[in-house]
């Protein structure tokens, strides 16, 4: 995979203490890619990591990175991502938002990151959803 085509920006007027850019683009004729959410699934569909609000957001990243590689895409590709934490508590978005972040590095593209009230298999606490862009 060669160069991204997603652009980050940044806004020097905003606060620097946000992990990730205000804002990302892709030039014109660039294919995109939308990405399901990822869910901290085993091969036989079982949740992996149950209570760990950490491992399940590192099996999330597995589960996106290899989406991604199926469409042509890697982790520098996404434009944006949406991190959903099954928790009212502040401390567990950000142990699943610390593992993100360190997966993504230096692209530290747009995200949104949400507590919900419940996510859609048994003990799932995590699920991370994302858009890519390539220039293929």
């Amino acid at each position: 995979m060669g160069a991204s085509a997603v652009r980050l920006i940044r806004a020097r007027q905003l606060s620097d203490v946000a992990e990730y850019a205000y804002a990302a683009t892709a030039p014109a004729g660039t294919r995109f890619i939308f990405l399901a959410g990822a869910c901290p699934l085993a091969d036989d569909g079982s949740t992996v990591a149950v209570g760990d609000y950490a491992g399940q957001a590192s099996r999330c990243i597995a589960t996106l990175t290899e989406a991604l590689a199926a469409a042509g895409a890697g982790l520098h590709d996404v434009i944006s991502t949406r991190v959903l934490v099954a928790s009212a508590r502040q401390s567990d978005l950000v142990a699943a938002w610390e593992v993100v972040r360190d997966a993504f590095g230096d692209h530290d593209a747009p995200s949104t990151l949400m507590g919900v009230t419940v996510l859609g298999y048994d003990d799932q606490l995590v699920e991370i959803e994302a858009v890519a862009a390539v220039a293929d």
